[in-house]
């Protein structure tokens, strides 16, 4: 869809403050050792061939996915409906450690929990759980790094390391569901509903993986984890190709598409992706998401002092969003996370409250994302998984 004639900006503030050094978009994932086959990697189809092959009956890994995805037991010890004798063998052939918690930090009196995990690699990733009063939400990493090279992102900062496997990014989720089951967080017994793929990694990046996940996710139990699509987002800095391919997906999940400007001399050095794909490509793929699944398109907006936090940009977004039909998407301002010797740092309070009435008065609908999690360096844009030199509790 074309841009409108009249919307123009107004000419271009310098920006006062650089990026956080050059980099290189990296749009494929560096090789490193493969992850270990795990059961989840497998479709449910080949779970049955692969006890077939360990000289077991196919039904066997229906067995196993009941106790895995509905009842979350990991201790193959427990999983008393397999045969004692086959169980170490099941276990060594299909259930290998992919992540090890090497650290756990919380805030909001226990309900945001930040955990660190080493991959069989070494490489680092974080999840971020966070508990509200009618949801359990988790926020996950599809990559070790990320190459998209935003600068006021610390995981951007980082560069990638690699890609996840699809069982690497569902443990994630298991693994919290787990702990929440088991009542390990403050709040009683629960189980995660919500996952939105904004942690460490370009999810879209990863497609295979990814939406491997996701169909994992919101398999009905026992063949997953029974996740309804609706409590899925997948984010995304604009690669439309991918925008495109996931709609035909057939998963009602959300789309987030993180914007952060609504004109393209800034979004290049925000989102260097926007030199591929600019801005009216990016909302012209969001609205035909939109149109294939009938869901919601979420705009991510990271609010920066004196760089992209204008009410005329917030003005201009309101515009362009309305120029592509009304009842389509939302925006989620983000007050911009702090990273460690980022000189970028959040609007003020005023700025951020004019910003929004701007896209209130176009009639869009807005929401200040909120920040949980921010002491912990476990907001949006503060993961970058710096390991301890020794593991904690």
């Amino acid at each position: 869809m074309s841009t409108p004639a009249d919307l123009t900006s107004p000419p271009r503030e310098p920006l006062p403050l650089a990026p956080a050094g050059p980099g290189k978009l990296v749009m494929s994932a560096p090789r490193r050792g493969k992850p270990p086959r795990h059961f989840v990697d497998l479709e449910p189809a080949e779970r049955g061939e692969a006890m077939v092959a360990l000289g077991e009956k196919a039904f066997r890994g229906k067995q196993l996915a009941t106790q895995w995805f509905e009842r979350l037991e990991d201790d193959p010890a427990k999983m008393t409906d397999l045969p004692a004798a086959s169980r170490a063998r099941i276990s060594e052939a299909l259930l290998p450690t992919l992540l090890t918690g090497i650290r756990t930090l919380t805030a909001d009196k226990g309900t945001t929990v930040k955990t660190l995990y080493r991959l069989h690699d070494g490489a680092l990733v974080e999840s971020v759980l966070m508990r509200y009063r009618n949801r359990d939400t988790i926020c996950i990493s599809s990559q070790a790094g990320c190459g998209m090279n935003c600068p006021f992102c610390a995981t951007g900062q980082a560069g990638l390391t690699r890609n996840l496997s699809t069982a690497e990014i569902v443990e994630q989720v298991t693994a919290a569901s787990r702990a929440l089951a088991r009542g390990e967080v403050p709040g009683g017994e629960g189980r995660v509903n919500n996952v939105v793929f904004m942690g460490m990694g370009e999810a879209l990046a990863n497609y295979k993986s990814a939406v491997a996940a996701v169909r994992r996710l919101t398999q009905p139990a026992p063949d997953g984890l029974g996740i309804s699509a609706r409590g899925i987002t997948m984010s995304t800095v604009g690669l439309v190709p991918a925008i495109d391919k996931f709609a035909a997906e057939g998963i009602a999940a959300t789309l987030a598409l993180s914007l952060h400007a609504p004109d393209d001399e800034l979004r290049n050095d925000l989102v260097p992706i926007n030199q591929r794909w600019n801005v009216g490509e990016a909302l012209d793929a969001a609205r035909r998401y939109f149109e294939s699944t009938g869901r919601r398109v979420s705009i991510e907006y990271a609010l920066i002092r004196d760089i992209n936090d204008q009410a005329w940009r917030a003005d201009r977004l309101g515009k362009l969003l309305n120029a592509r039909g009304r009842g389509w998407v939302h925006v989620n301002p983000i007050p911009l996370n702090p990273t460690p010797g980022s000189k970028w740092t959040a609007s003020d309070p005023a700025v951020e409250k004019a910003f929004v009435a701007a896209l209130e008065a176009r009639g869009i609908p807005t929401t200040v994302r909120d920040t949980r999690g921010s002491e912990i360096d476990g907001a949006c844009g503060q993961l970058a998984a710096i390991g301890p030199e020794q593991p904690t509790a």
